[in-house]
């Protein structure tokens, strides 16, 4: 699996728990919708901290919070 895989099931996860949707994410977060997009579809392989900072503000959460999840840890990530 893959940074960006790992990182898109994240997202749409909390998405999903929150009850919010991308496009709500990328407002609540200061993103526009196409760079959160861009994430999602994998065009953009490796969003970088700043971006992740932002998405879990934009969540309610801290950059800590958003990247403890089991996948991350269990997952052998893979070169993009």
């Amino acid at each position: 699996m893959t940074y960006s895989n790992v990182i898109t099931k994240r997202i749409l996860a909390l998405c999903k728990e929150q009850k919010i949707t991308i496009n709500k994410l990328a407002t609540l977060s200061g993103m526009s919708q196409s760079s959160l997009e861009n994430i999602i579809k994998g065009r953009s392989k490796s969003p970088g901290l700043r971006t992740l900072h932002r998405l879990a503000q934009g969540l309610g959460m801290t950059l800590s919070q958003f990247l403890d999840f089991p996948e991350i840890e269990e997952t052998q990530l893979e070169d993009e």
